[in-house]
Parts: C-alpha cells; structure tokens; sequence
C-alpha cells in the first residue's frame, strides 16, 4: 500500500510502498477515503526535519532531556544507536482520518465490516492506504454525514477537550489566542456554551 512517510534527518517527505497494517484483538483495519492534513501540527513536523541536529535539538528541549536520561540508564553507544534510527527511519504523517472498516479484532464490538468510520491518532490515522486503529480511537459516521466531515472529528475533538477542561459557565467571557482552524472551532463552541469570547491572533490576516 501507498503511505506518506517523513524522515526526520532529512526533512524529506515522500510517498512509500508499505506492508499493510496488521491486525490484533483489540484494533480495526480501515480502508482510508479522506484524510486531513493539519497544516500547523504537520508543517511544524515538516520544518522540523528540515533543520540541522543542533537546531533540532534546540527546537525540542523535552528530546534533549530524554536522550540524556537514556544516555544514563542505557549508556552513550546504545542511545546513540536509537536515535540514529529513529532519525534515518521514515515516520508516517497524519492524524484525522476516516474510511471504511475491512476487519475487526476479536476485542472489537459494535464495529464491523462495511461500517464508515472516523479515526484519531498521531502514529494511527495516518495519510495512507489502509491504517490499523486501536478501537477507542474510531467512531461511527452517521449516515448524514459525509467521509469528508467525518475526518474532521480528531480536530473536532482537540477543541472539544480544551473546551471541557475550561468548564465554561453561562456568560462568562473567554479569550481565544491563535485563530487556526481549531481555534476558530474553539470559538463557536464557547459561543454555543453562551459565553462571549475575544479571539485574537498574532497573523493578522486571521
């Protein structure tokens, strides 16, 4: 199967022939239609690749602490042999995605073939052929809705959970910094929770 891959050394992104996922007892194999292309969380992954070591390093100070902490615990020429791979070893791209259901796990219930799902997960919902979801990262489409909208529901989701944890009360009054798309999906949930809310962005065009 095709899957849009990314290797980090190099920042190089390019389209892959890949085994297709396997499946275990508590995943489902999807036969992908739509896939969303996050156009912040992956041009940041992007870019990234496209720096040198030292200022990817610099970019990702919470990296840095994890290879230290490995340097201690495996030794130098052990962590080094990890990160060496993960560099020069293309990654998948992707996190919001829907498509039709080919298998289920024998874990799996109320999912089965034929059934239009949504599916999340960086590493899960990739830009590929076919993806392998763990079952509490899916969720029916209904019938209203098409593939399109329903690949949508991972970034949905993002802004729901942000919303949920802010617990808005009626009438209370929120600011929105960055008016991206789940920021602008963050605003009209806080409008429909009867809030007001100021948004603002530092790009001025939005």
């Amino acid at each position: 199967m095709k899957q849009v891959t990314q290797t980090l050394r190099t920042g190089v992104v390019e389209i892959n022939d890949v085994p297709i996922p396997s499946l275990s007892d508590k995943f489902v194999l999807v036969r992908n239609r739509t896939s969303v292309i996050s156009a912040g969380t992956e041009k940041t992954k992007i870019d990234m690749g496209k720096k040198n070591l030292l200022q990817k390093a610099k970019s990702r100070p919470d990296l840095v602490k994890q290879v230290l902490k490995k340097i201690q615990t495996e030794g130098i020429k052990k962590t080094l042999t990890t990160v060496n791979s993960r560099l020069n070893s293309p990654s998948p791209l992707g996190y919001s995605c829907s498509g039709t259901v080919v298998a289920a796990g024998g874990l799996v219930e109320g999912i089965q073939p034929g059934d239009r799902v949504a599916c999340g997960g960086a590493g899960y919902a990739n830009h590929a052929e076919y993806v392998a979801i763990p079952k509490n990262l899916l969720v029916k489409i209904p019938d209203n809705i098409t593939d399109e909208e329903g690949a949508f529901a991972t970034v949905g989701s993002i802004a729901l959970q942000g919303v949920r944890l802010a617990e808005p009360m009626l009438g209370e009054t929120f600011l929105v910094l960055g008016l991206g798309l789940i920021g602008q999906i963050t605003v009209q949930l806080l409008r429909a929770n009867g809030c007001s809310v100021i948004a603002t962005d530092l790009d001025p065009k939005l």
